[in-house]
């Protein structure tokens, strides 16, 4: 029995001793990660099923490894990415669900075997919604409650939900300067017109070091880190933030309140305009008035400059490396977050290394 024999026996298994092999299976393909969906037909009702081979990424990372043996393990424990383990997503579904927000409930899992049922939430995502002709304002302010919702949750060092736990870590220097680094050692890949040299690789570690020591040193709040219209599912027939569907959470790590708002209005595919982004930062802030508005403003600036550097690296590579040459479609609308960002005067010195080292042809 070759390899995807196996785990085709495996799968009808589990489903079999979940109650769900009487089930109709249809396939809704993968992600943009290792991830297969299925959606299971039984009754008249449908639901999700999860298959996240646990043996096809690299290790995620322990609790209290040092950057060292981080860098030994590999990306996703450099970076604190959860490698697809179900343990991760059952787990942060329920500490999800505990808020009162709409996780998809867990109805059956085996995390070892990396199989899981889930709640069907449909087909409704954001991003869908607004292409058809829906009005984007309902659905943003909807986002943003349910992310000012998410901010004022107390988080513990570990989550947890029907005997299954994961550690939840810190979005931290080292997990920071993963993102950061990944522009410059691939956007010269992309457009060969570019050159780093070890001065102006000194020059951006420089930037980038005070900023990744203040978005470590506040980070205060559970962080989705992939908070944009294509994984929130609208929900009108539930109320409050429970109205917005959740999906793709389980790589979520303590951060700075900004990286998730920073992931929804600094979208790679679709634009959200000035006016959409201030309204966004405006709602949020009636909903969360502690907040210290300047404070807040000089991290999302910040922050989301970094991330946006970690998209465009990300996706200079998934078009060099990976032969996705789509990606690289979605890199100038990028590179338009990134000039409001650095209009900070806070980043001055950011976007004169950007002018100097990446004039305006290599950004088309």
């Amino acid at each position: 029995m070759d390899l995807s024999s196996e785990r085709e026996a495996l799968k009808a298994g589990f489903l079999k001793a979940a109650g769900f092999g009487d089930a109709r299976r249809e396939s809704m393909g993968g992600d943009a990660s290792t991830r297969q969906y299925e959606r299971l037909h039984r009754a008249g009702a449908t639901y999700i099923f999860m298959d996240q081979p646990p043996s096809v990424e690299t290790a995620p990372c322990p609790p209290d490894a040092t950057p060292e043996e981080r860098a030994k393990l590999g990306y996703n424990a450099l970076a604190r990415l959860a490698a697809g383990r179900v343990d991760a997503f059952v787990a942060t579904a329920g500490w999800l669900r505990a808020q009162g927000l709409s996780a998809p409930a867990v109805l059956a899992a085996e995390p070892a075997k990396g199989l899981a049922v889930l709640e069907d939430l449909g087909d409704d995502l954001f991003a869908r919604l607004i292409e058809a002709g829906q009005d984007e304002a309902p659905l943003y302010d909807a986002a943003i409650s349910a992310l000012a919702k998410i901010h004022d949750a107390p988080v513990t060092d570990m989550l947890s939900y029907d005997g299954v736990t994961w550690p939840f870590l810190t979005y931290d220097e080292t997990a920071l300067a993963t993102a950061d680094r990944l522009l410059v050692e691939w956007l010269p890949k992309l457009k060969s017109q570019l050159a780093f040299g070890d001065e102006a690789l000194a020059e951006w570690e420089a930037i980038w070091s005070p900023i990744r020591a203040y978005g470590a040193a506040n980070a205060t709040v559970f962080c989705h880190r992939d908070y944009h219209a294509e994984n929130l599912l609208w929900l009108p027939g539930r109320e409050g933030p429970a109205r917005v569907g959740l999906i793709d959470f389980q790589d979520a790590v303590r951060a700075h309140p900004a990286w998730d708002m920073s992931m929804l209005l600094h979208d790679a595919r679709r634009q959200v305009t000035p006016q959409r982004e201030t309204a966004c930062l405006e709602a949020y802030f009636a909903l969360r008035p502690h907040v210290d508005r300047a404070r807040f403003l000089a991290g999302f600036h910040a922050l989301g400059a970094l991330n946006i550097c970690r998209i465009l690296g990300i996706f200079a590579r998934l078009t060099t490396r990976d032969g996705k040459p789509r990606y690289a479609t979605l890199m100038p609308r990028l590179w338009g977050y990134l000039d409001r960002c650095v209009a900070d005067p806070e980043l001055t010195a950011l976007k004169g290394w950007l002018d100097r080292h990446v004039p305006s042809e290599a950004r088309a």
